[in-house]
């Protein structure tokens, strides 16, 4: 039937289709013509906002020398900014009026009463992160377990990258009602605890003059706080030390810790300093 149309028929036809409306908001009729010009408009907003953010982050913000997390949030809130203007000149485009505040909380409300409390939480905590700052891009955290460097935070989520070069999604409700361990927050100076036992018949003395000069040769450790030693205890086997040292990274301490225990180790060998390890007699009887 449809190949018998004229092509003034079909123009009419789908021009009649295309123009009916599909449903009504508020009284303003919503046809396919408006949904398809919301979903372009839509799009279209996302992707400046996207690109706007890349160009923040990437021209503008680096030559004002602000930090990496200020940089990352304003860049972020100037996205969200933009999305939530071109979401509601989209809405009224089309004809349907969102400036109002009462839409808006219903229809979070509705989103809510669909079982959205998560996705809720986590775009308002998201907010509260970007913020309160508590995190930044850049920071090293530990959070359920997960130590790594934050590296995204998201409207839902936050992308965390573990030392492990595992990436982790967190949700963002979590670093705001959860406990986290921020190595890079304020003062990113981080003290380090070694502990080494060594022999009753070692000469304290000398134990802390080699721990001294191992921590003080090592570059990566701080002169200012001072390193420190302390005996710290009368052990089964040992006399147990304890080497204090302050870092200025946090994201190496697992590698200055392992090079002061290898120098530990050298150390007393060539010093003849004895690390004991555990013994027990055993009586056998018949």
């Amino acid at each position: 039937m449809m190949d018998n149309l004229t092509p003034e028929q079909l123009y009419n036809f789908l021009s009649s289709l295309l123009s009916t409306p599909i449903f009504k908001v508020k009284e303003t009729p919503i046809t396919i013509v408006s949904v398809v010009i919301l979903a372009v408009i839509l799009w279209g907003v996302y992707t400046v906002s996207i690109i706007t953010k890349k160009f923040l982050l990437k021209k503008v913000f680096p030559k004002a020398q602000m930090e990496i997390g200020t940089q990352y949030t304003l860049a972020r809130l100037s996205q969200y900014l933009m999305m939530t203007l071109g979401i509601i000149f989209a809405f009224q485009f089309i004809g349907i009026d969102l400036s109002g505040l009462t839409v808006i909380f219903g229809l979070l409300s509705v989103g809510i009463g669909f079982g959205l409390q998560n996705l809720t939480s986590n775009f308002v905590s998201g907010i509260i992160v970007l913020f309160e700052r508590p995190i930044s891009v850049g920071d090293r955290v530990l959070i359920n377990g997960i130590e790594g460097d934050v590296s995204e935070i998201n409207i839902r989520s936050t992308l965390i990258q573990s030392v492990n070069n595992v990436a982790y999604i967190v949700p963002n409700a979590d670093f705001v009602s959860g406990t986290v361990v921020n190595y890079s927050h304020g003062d990113k100076r981080i003290k380090e605890d070694i502990n080494v036992g060594v022999a009753y018949s070692s000469d304290v003395e000398k134990v802390k003059s080699i721990l001294m000069d191992i921590a003080q040769n090592n570059k990566n450790v701080l002169k200012t706080p001072e390193p420190e030693v302390f005996l710290l205890n009368f052990g089964d086997s040992s006399l147990d030390f304890r080497l204090r040292v302050w870092l200025s990274n946090p994201k190496n301490r697992l590698d200055i810790r392992s090079e002061i225990n290898f120098a530990i180790v050298h150390e007393f060998r060539k010093n003849n300093v004895e690390i004991p390890f555990p013994q027990r007699d055993v009586w056998m009887r018949n």
